[in-house]
């Protein structure tokens, strides 16, 4: 996210992403943070338990971090509100591991968060968005490699 707090503070007069109002940007830099470090902590240790390890607590963990970024983007169709800004950036990134996260944690993540994931789908419509991000079923592809090889799986 660094890179991109650069990129804004550099051509931000093209298409900001961060708010100009500081309490606002100290806001989204917050949520940001939250899904670099707690989404991605809680989501690996999903994806990486053994076959048959039921991975509750981390699952219930993972869906409320859902829920509570949910919450946060209210009825907005972005995080930034109107205009899609940083949050959106950073939590956009997960939205390719979600099939993922549901095949290994066995939940749904659009019963839990339709919210989320209309979210998701209206970001994935930016062709800067679309273009940017792998394949879900590519990633599963990946991890459940990965998983063998490490006999997890």
């Amino acid at each position: 996210m660094i890179i991109v707090e650069y990129i804004d503070g550099v051509w931000n007069h093209k298409s900001p992403v961060l708010p100009t109002d500081p309490y606002q940007r100290a806001q989204a830099r917050f949520w940001a943070d939250y899904v670099d470090k707690k989404l991605f902590d809680i989501g690996k240790k999903i994806i990486w338990s053994t076959k048959g390890e039921e991975p509750g607590t981390d699952k219930k963990e993972f869906m409320e971090c859902l829920k509570l970024l949910e919450r946060e983007l209210g009825d907005n169709p972005y995080f930034g509100g109107e205009n899609f800004g940083f949050v959106d950036v950073s939590l956009v990134t997960f939205s390719c591991w979600f099939h993922t996260y549901e095949s290994y944690g066995n939940f749904s993540i659009e019963t839990e968060c339709p919210k989320l994931i209309a979210w998701t789908k209206r970001c994935l419509e930016k062709e800067s968005v679309s273009s940017s991000l792998a394949d879900p079923h590519k990633i599963h592809d990946f991890a459940s490699g990965v998983r063998k090889r490490i006999g997890i799986e």
